[in-house]
């Protein structure tokens, strides 16, 4: 949104400095984008006068002049300074506009430098109206009356030091998007007064020969209201000369009177208008409707669209004359021969227009107001303000007002609480000011009851009055406070214990070396697809890219990407991890918060000693054991092979407390690899904090520790079993031997192969355990030995059917 600071002076009286201006505009979120001040580009540029214009000597082109300037301004010391100039007019005693050695013409882009032209000297340069970017003359150089004051800035002579402002407008502030709606939120503030607006109706001389109406299916919600009378005997020539500063000023250009009107309502008031040339009109009526499908129109812009069925359009019976609240066509345009004309003013659905001008991508002032919603309330006023100006710039004899259709009921309102302002903002404002800020704002305060004002549908609820008071007050007068303690002594825990558990496991998967990733949780489908995602149910309406379209199942394709990205990098040795949700559904609820980790290349850096080895699958258990303890796991747990396709069969298992999986953990498969672009060895694991079991009892301290005085006995012993027998069935079974006596069963030897099925015959292995006994009350005589190792043996047989190797 741009306007000047006289358009906007127009509707506010104020004696605010420029500065204040432009502060307040973004305190009160109208944010100030940019300034265009005319006393920085053109303050340089003085009245000069050529004392004499001679043939130039080596050009025929070209004029040689003596010009009198005044660098200090009126009435001071003069210096006279040589230009070459090849504008037509150049004259002795020509009365023009000077341009100094080191000033920056705008309308070239050149910084003049001392030159020498055919030959002889230049210093400086006469400018053209172009040369200033005032206008497109160019045609020779400015040419002013004798009697203009010599020395005297051109900026301030012309009338031209007016700075241009633009401002960003938010889409729920429309009214922000014409200039009176501007000036009443800073009159609000207190920079000035707003000036009072009188409307007053013009008497139609005769009946309009154009009617309107609109389609029954549009009434309801598209096209609310339609308005708009027959002005005839109009001279459509230039606008005036203030009209085309004004719009020339915010970089419109300047077309003709009637579009000039049109163009200068949607800034000031916005209130976009159209108008038809009605002796292009066929059948004399215009009439609002849907579009089947397949009307082509050649809109204003030059360019031919074609309407899609539904899209709101504006006929006579020639065919489509304009796309409804986006654009005019051009065959019912105004031109210089026009005589009579239809002046249009409508309200139109917001939704409506946007959906048609995203389809069409057609980008004007009018689309762009009526989808964040103009006033439906100023359609009629609008029409009858815009008939004024039309009638005095262009002439004519206007018609009686022809409508269908009727305003929109938009009253709405909110009871005010000024007590809210301290409880939602934390702002002590008094409940008179408050009410003062609403009534400048144009609501209607009754009672306790607020009523937002027609051109404000962005007021919603009590809460955007306390918003409005704030905002006008200004929020940069919050003063921060601490807040209220509400209680003494030690503060109840603020975490709940899923927020405690996660913390702890982040806090040990950081310890133990890892790298913590926060990757999005959307990622493309073929990636889903690999870890059982990918389906419709998690499949996002409107994804940010073709790579974030489905929620993930798991956590380890981002993780995956992640190293990709980082090896593609050279960095090959990786160890990351990541706590956070992954889907399983779409509805609420279906999800799970994870912690996964992610071991990538080798376990150390090269070093002499020879301790770098591949990662393997018992890195990855070791370190997911270590962190369900953290996390308050029970410390023994089943294993098994039931994992996901996306683990490597047969190096992969799974931790669970009967059917509730824990964990799983092992290498990945090598086709998930190879599709995200990893280079392996690389394993993984996968905790689900929420399945691991809450503590039935709080305890407050650790349980006491308890240490035995009796020496413990630790007893080997070597199996051969089948080849196809787990270690874990084998230690299962020796532990269940007298779960009260052994402390703890481990695997020191493995012999497999050829030479162990050699030996003990094929299909065959070998398994050492190590069986610690550790008594209680009294030290273990030899025959209770031997009896908790012939148990031990047993259980094995039983278990595995091995036997002691021999």
């Amino acid at each position: 949104m741009k306007f000047t600071l006289s358009w906007l002076k127009d509707h506010l009286e104020t004696e605010a400095s420029l500065d204040d201006i432009l502060y307040a505009l973004t305190d009160l979120g109208l944010e100030v984008e940019e300034v265009e001040n005319p006393e920085d580009t053109l303050g340089v540029f003085r009245i000069c006068r050529v004392i004499e214009a001679v043939q130039h000597p080596n050009a025929d082109r070209l004029r040689l002049c003596r010009v009198e300037t005044y660098p200090e301004g009126p009435g001071g010391k003069t210096e006279e300074v040589q230009v070459v100039c090849g504008a037509p007019n150049a004259r002795t005693g020509l009365v023009g506009v000077f341009a100094p050695v080191g000033t920056h013409v705008p309308g070239t882009g050149v910084d003049l430098k001392p030159g020498v032209i055919r030959g002889v000297e230049s210093n400086g340069m006469l400018c053209s109206e172009r040369e200033l970017m005032i206008s497109e003359d160019h045609d020779g150089i400015i040419d002013l009356p004798e009697d203009a004051p010599l020395g005297e800035r051109f900026i301030d002579y012309r009338g031209l030091n007016d700075p241009m402002i633009y401002i960003k407008i938010t889409p729920n502030r429309p009214d922000g998007l014409g200039i009176r709606g501007v000036a009443r939120d800073l009159a609000a503030r207190g920079l000035g007064t707003l000036k009072p607006q009188t409307i007053e109706p013009v008497a139609g001389s005769f009946k309009s020969p154009v009617s309107v109406s609109i389609d029954p299916a549009l009434k309801e919600k598209g096209c609310p209201l339609f308005a708009g009378r027959v002005i005839r005997g109009v001279k459509n020539g230039p606008s005036p000369a203030w009209l085309q500063a004004r719009l020339r000023a915010i970089g419109l250009r300047p077309i003709s009177a009637l579009v000039d009107i049109t163009n200068f309502f949607t800034m000031d008031q916005n209130r976009p208008l159209h108008v038809f040339d009605v002796a292009k009109v066929a059948g004399g009526e215009l009439r609002i409707h849907p579009a089947k499908g397949g009307e082509e129109i050649l809109a204003l812009d030059g360019k031919t669209y074609t309407l899609q069925p539904g899209m709101m359009a504006i006929s006579d019976d020639s065919g489509v004359e304009s796309i409804a609240g986006i654009m005019g066509g051009e065959h019912s345009g105004c031109t210089e021969e026009t005589v009579d004309v239809f002046l249009e003013s409508a309200y139109w659905d917001p939704i409506t227009v946007a959906t048609t001008g995203r389809a069409l991508k057609i980008n004007s002032d009018a689309r762009y107001r009526f989808e964040r919603g103009v006033d439906p309330e100023f359609t009629l006023p609008g029409l009858e303000m815009a008939t004024q100006m039309v009638l005095e710039l262009c002439g004519g004899e206007a018609s009686e007002v022809v409508m269908d259709g009727a305003v929109p009921d938009t009253r709405r309102g909110y009871k005010l609480d000024t007590d809210r302002v301290q409880s939602l903002v934390g702002m002590e404002i008094p409940a008179e000011e408050q009410r003062r800020t609403l009534e400048a704002l144009g609501f209607e305060l009754d009672g306790d009851m607020a009523y937002p004002p027609s051109w404000r549908p962005d007021v919603l609820g009590s809460a955007d009055l306390v918003e409005e008071v704030a905002r006008v007050a200004s929020l940069t007068k919050l003063e921060g406070k601490p807040m209220a303690r509400v209680q003494t002594g030690v503060p109840a825990p603020i975490l709940t214990p899923m927020q405690r558990r996660e913390n702890a496991a982040r806090r040990m998967l950081a310890g133990l070396g890892y790298n913590e990733c926060v990757s999005y949780s959307f990622i493309d489908q073929a990636a889903a697809a690999l870890f059982g995602g990918g389906q419709d149910a998690l499949r996002i309406d409107n994804p940010i890219s073709s790579e974030m379209t489905h929620m993930r199942p798991d956590l380890l394709p981002g993780l995956l990407q992640a190293a990709a990205r980082n090896q593609a990098r050279g960095f090959m040795d990786l160890a990351l991890f990541e706590i956070g949700p992954a889907f399983h559904g779409g509805e609420p609820g279906e999800q799970d918060v994870q912690a996964t980790g992610l071991l990538v290349g080798c376990s150390a850096p090269r070093d002499p000693y020879g301790s770098r080895r591949p990662v393997d699958l018992y890195d990855a258990k070791a370190d997911a054991e270590a962190v369900l303890s953290t996390i308050g796991a029970p410390a023994r747990m089943q294993i098994n092979r039931k994992v996901d396709p996306w683990w490597h069969p047969g190096r992969a298992g799974r931790m669970a407390l009967g059917p509730n999986v824990l964990a799983s953990f092992g290498e990945l498969h090598p086709k998930v690899l190879n599709a995200l672009g990893v280079k392996g060895p690389a394993v993984a694991f996968t905790l689900h904090i929420s399945n691991v079991p809450m503590p039935k009892a709080k305890t407050a301290t650790r349980p006491a520790l308890a240490l035995s005085d009796l020496q413990a006995v630790e007893r080997d012993f070597a199996f051969v079993v089948d080849a196809q027998v787990e270690a874990l069935t084998l230690v299962n079974a020796a532990q269940g031997a007298d779960k009260a006596l052994i402390e703890k069963v481990s695997v020191f030897d493995q012999f497999t192969g050829e030479k162990a099925e050699a030996q003990m015959g094929e299909g065959k292995k070998s398994l050492a355990i190590s069986v610690r006994l550790q008594p209680k009350d009294k030290t273990l005589t030899d025959e209770e030995i031997e009896a908790v190792s012939a148990k031990i043996v047993e259980k094995v047989a039983k278990a595995t059917g091995g036997v002691l190797r021999g």
